[in-house]
This record gives structure tokens, C-alpha cells and sequence, in this order.
């Protein structure tokens, strides 16, 4: 396996600890925007799949600087569509009806959901409201473009909120969780009623690999658990676990909580309706969202040295998405 990642602010060497060593794996820190450089990875490499999964992410930085997202999440894919096209050209009949491009999205791109609206679908119109899902949107019309015009055989995954372990902390639960452990404010946007559709990282990740394998071209798969919370539902959750697992002589952590003025633009509602995934990909999530965060707080607990490195050096934990 290849892994292609130019290492921005939010990756870590420690993420692929485990597989480093391991004469199956190769890292290249190339920026997808380089497409002279993919394409030599194309040539030397020669995949039989590219699961496109590289992206800026972050809404709240797309506000302060939505450059950086057009470039990684437009011009990037660009690159790589056109790098995967000129390979796949060069493959006969048969590893070119193998080959793969798996494009790696999100719900944002679909807008926001009133409070009695059906979840998206793979047919929900798009209507992105920030940069992030602007540029996220515009990614995957290119993917759906390459393949009607060339034959490249693309196809989409949409999902929900990740979580889980290594997730960066500037991130919703890692940064309640951190603060909570260090007895800082967890901030909340306006009431805390903006609600998400929780995946966690470990059955995302079993999706992606069911899609690669059985994804078809030309298709949408739209990934969930069904797992819907609210914001401040979250953040009392997360709380009330780390009230279990490592208590505070200083009272319960809720005690903590601080509403602060909202985001620009901060869709209300995302939810998924997976049922076409679960179908297709025969994959459903594993954890509920009470197990998965009890599995996400307790590996906070347990790698403090990762996450406090990262609060050294990189990421303070300070708003951001604050010039709009």
C-alpha cells in the first residue's frame, strides 16, 4: 500500500506506527497538487485502487482561510483524477474494468437539514454552505465528470461526522475531551441544538475498504450510522464518561460548559439515510455512539503524550473561523 500525504499541521508520524515497518507499506510526502509527482508514483507504483481520502477539513479554518481548501480539495483532485486517467490508459481491457477511484466526501456538500426533514440521500440536491463543503462539492462533481467524459472508473462515498482515535484536536470531541482533561472551558456553539450524525472511525474505515472492493462506477454510496445528537448531547456525553473513567476533585465536568457565539453560516442538521451502503457494500456500523465514545475518551486517557505534544507545538485549542 501506498499512502500519499504531504504531512500537513494536522497529520502525525504516529498514526501509522503500527504498519511502518512493514515491507507492504510505503509512505511518500507528496502534496496532490504536484501532478508531475503523482504521476511518477502512478508509473513506479502501478495501483490496482486509489482511495482518495486527502483533504483539507477543518470548516472553521475554510472561514478563516478558504484558499487552502480550494487548492488541496479542487486543484488536488484535478491533479489526481488526471494523474489516475493517463495511468489507467496505459492498462489493458481487463485491469482497466478492475481498476478503481474511490472519492472520499461528506454530507456538508448536501446543505442542511430542517429539524423534520429525511436524512440526505445519494439523490439529496446539493447546496454547500461553507468553503469547506463548496470545495468538498466541487471535488466530487469532477470525480462524477472524469468518469462520464473519460471512463475513469470513479465513484463517491458521503459521510458523517467521524470520530474516534488519533482525530486531531481541533475537532469537536478530541477538543471537548482535552479541555475537559486540563479543566478548560468547553465551548459550544450558540445553544448547542445544531445536531450531527456521529460515525465512528473504526466502521468508517471497514466501509471504505467494503466500497473499494465492491464500489461500482458511476455510483454514490452515503455512509452513516445512524447515530444523531446534538451538540451540547455530545459534549454532556463526553463529560459524564470522563466523570466515570477519571474524576475531577473539582466537581462535575459539565460545570465547565460555556455557550459562545456561533459560527458563520453553521448548518443546523446533517443525517445520512445509509440504507442504499448497507445494501450495496453489505456493511453496517458496529458501535453505537454511547460505545463509541466511551472507546474515544478512554484512548485519550491512555496516549496523553500525543495529544499534549500537539497542544505544545501546534494547536493551542484556540477559536477558530472567527473573521468572517
Amino acid at each position: 500500500m501506498l499512502n500519499v500525504d504531504c504531512m500537513t499541521y494536522a497529520a502525525s508520524e504516529e498514526t501509522v506506527g503500527e504498519v511502518a515497518a512493514d515491507p507492504r507499506y510505503r509512505h511518500a510526502a507528496v502534496n496532490i497538487v504536484n501532478g508531475v509527482e503523482l504521476q511518477k508514483l502512478f508509473d513506479e507504483y502501478r495501483p490496482d485502487a486509489v482511495m482518495h481520502l486527502a483533504a483539507e477539513s477543518h470548516v472553521d479554518r475554510s472561514i478563516d482561510g478558504p484558499g487552502v481548501f480550494v487548492e488541496t480539495n479542487v486543484t488536488g483532485t484535478y491533479a489526481l483524477l488526471e494523474a489516475a486517467r493517463r495511468y489507467w490508459q496505459t492498462l489493458g481491457a481487463e485491469a482497466q474494468k478492475a481498476f478503481r477511484f474511490h472519492h472520499i466526501s461528506t454530507d456538508e456538500v448536501f446543505g442542511h437539514l430542517e429539524l423534520d426533514d429525511p436524512p440526505f440521500t445519494e439523490t439529496t440536491p446539493y447546496d454547500p454552505r461553507s468553503p469547506y463543503s463548496a470545495s468538498k462539492a466541487a471535488s466530487d462533481h469532477l470525480v462524477r465528470a472524469w468518469y462520464h467524459t473519460y471512463g475513469l472508473p470513479t465513484f463517491v462515498t458521503n459521510t458523517t461526522n467521524n470520530y474516534g482515535i488519533w482525530h486531531f484536536p481541533e475537532k469537536l470531541i478530541p477538543l471537548v475531551t482535552i479541555n475537559a482533561l486540563e479543566g478548560k472551558e468547553l465551548p459550544v456553539y450558540g445553544k448547542g441544538e445544531n445536531i450531527r450524525d456521529w460515525l465512528f472511525v473504526e466502521d468508517h474505515a471497514e466501509a471504505l475498504v467494503k466500497a473499494v472492493e465492491r464500489g461500482q462506477p458511476g455510483e454514490t454510496y452515503a455512509i452513516g450510522a445512524r447515530q444523531p445528537r446534538t451538540n451540547l448531547d455530545v459534549v454532556k456525553t463526553i463529560c459524564a464518561v470522563l466523570d466515570e473513567l477519571s474524576p475531577d476533585p473539582a466537581g462535575p465536568r459539565e460545570r465547565l460548559i460555556r455557550f459562545v457565539t456561533d459560527r458563520p453560516g453553521h448548518d443546523f442538521r446533517y443525517e445520512i439515510d445509509p440504507s442504499h451502503a448497507v445494501k450495496a457494500l453489505d456493511w453496517k456500523a458496529k458501535h453505537d455512539f454511547e460505545t463509541g465514545i466511551r472507546r474515544t475518551v478512554q484512548w485519550y486517557l491512555d496516549n496523553r503524550h500525543w495529544w499534549e505534544g500537539i497542544r505544545a507545538r501546534r494547536y493551542t485549542g484556540q477559536r477558530l473561523g472567527t473573521k468572517a
